[in-house]
């Protein structure tokens, strides 16, 4: 099979062509989308960032007092700064069937997918609706789609179900970890090197924190709790940033460093963060004050995402099953703004979309023309679902 053999290619051709790198704007994309469900006669929602140079979109296609399911997606890309491709990264490339741009994975092959199936839903006069939910930063933070969350609630009506379509092989899954990451800011006390007791080593004190994050890692690696659906069933904490100090001969007085607890549903990321805290604040800071009073540590919270654990016997995972042909459900380690829909909005979701998390990120990033035919398949059999009610 050839690409251009499915209703998704052209419309996917022409969202790679967007470049929506989460540091840019995505409004021409979310306007071309707009433009094309208008053409269509459907109307769409724009919830934009609080500058109006960023947005989300939402639309619906069928009956508007009943919940129905939302089809959902991000809209932005990571970078391709420093990336070795073959090809135009945003020029979607066939070649062996596979197809090669930025986001073809991660994840407009998905939302190309779902909005090709408009004319469908349309011609069907659905007895359940379909929604479309298309966001912006979800890879920066799971920022955007709190607004449009934000909204949803306050509509009398708002989905029953949701399928969020992040890379997963059209495998069902109904769980991942929640993230929180913190910068921790280290406020020491600078002198001359060769009067270093004088000083308050900023970098040291730091480097103390981390060794404590990574013995609480170490910690629950072999004590857990545990969820071996998880390919890592543990939480997990990483240390990805550090800066700090100016030369050799100065001791530090400033010092900053980031990181992350990417934690199972069922063990909250908080008391973690307490517990480190506790280690700054009660055994580190009153060494440093007793040189400096002025010195400290301060935290900056980054971003934070909450986990997803749906039920495998919950209306949403047997119908994401249905539609998937499969009996299996799985879990996945990366963090999706399914969790969010749970918790902001009480909408229950699924993560179940074409590709693999495998090539996401990376250089020539691809999809495979299959997974994406599988992709069609899918809503197909959710089109079939709905005209007859869900």
């Amino acid at each position: 099979m050839r690409a251009s053999d499915l209703k998704s290619h052209t419309l996917l051709r022409d969202l790679i062509a967007f470049d929506t790198t989460s540091r840019n704007s995505n409004l021409d994309l979310i306007h071309h989308i707009r433009d094309h469900l208008k053409a269509l006669g459907v109307d769409s929602t724009l919830i934009h960032d609080a500058d109006g140079g960023k947005a989300n979109l939402y639309a619906t296609i069928g009956p508007t007092d009943r919940g129905g399911v939302c089809l959902s997606g991000h809209t932005d890309v990571v970078p391709v700064d420093d990336q070795d491709w073959a090809t135009d990264p945003f020029t979607l490339v066939e070649r062996d069937g596979r197809l090669y741009g930025r986001g073809t994975a991660d994840m407009k092959g998905f939302v190309a997918a779902a909005l090709a199936m408009a004319p469908a839903f349309l011609e069907a006069e659905l007895a359940t609706p379909i929604h479309y939910a298309f966001s912006y930063d979800e890879e920066v933070g799971c920022i955007g789609v709190r607004g449009l969350l934000e909204r949803l609630t306050a509509m009398p009506v708002r989905p029953a179900l949701c399928i969020v379509g992040e890379p997963t092989n059209m495998q069902v899954m109904l769980g991942h970890k929640g993230k929180l990451s913190l910068r921790c800011h280290v406020h020491g006390h600078a002198c001359h090197s060769s009067l270093a007791p004088q000083g308050v080593n900023a970098v040291e004190y730091a480097a103390e924190l981390v060794s404590y994050l990574r013995r609480m890692g170490r910690r629950f690696a072999e004590q857990g709790p545990f969820d071996n659906a998880y390919d890592v069933p543990y939480s997990t904490v990483h240390t990805g940033v550090i800066a700090g100090g100016t030369a050799l001969n100065i001791v530090p007085f400033e010092c900053f460093f980031d990181f992350e607890f990417r934690h199972l549903a069922e063990h909250p990321p908080e008391p973690m963060l307490a517990e480190l805290k506790r280690f700054a604040h009660e055994v580190l800071e009153p060494e440093m004050k007793a040189v400096q009073p002025a010195t400290g540590f301060s935290w900056e919270e980054l971003s934070s995402a909450p986990g997803l654990d749906t039920p495998p016997d919950h209306p949403v995972t047997t119908l994401a099953k249905r539609l998937a042909g499969q009996n299996a459900h799985g879990k996945v380690a990366f963090g999706t703004e399914a969790g969010l829909f749970g918790t902001m909005a009480g909408i229950p979701a699924v993560v179940c979309g074409p590709g693999s998390i495998e090539q996401a990120h990376k250089p020539d990033e691809y999809l495979e023309v299959a997974e994406l035919a599988k992709a069609e398949a899918f809503l197909d059999r959710l089109l079939q679902a709905a005209r007859h009610g869900i």
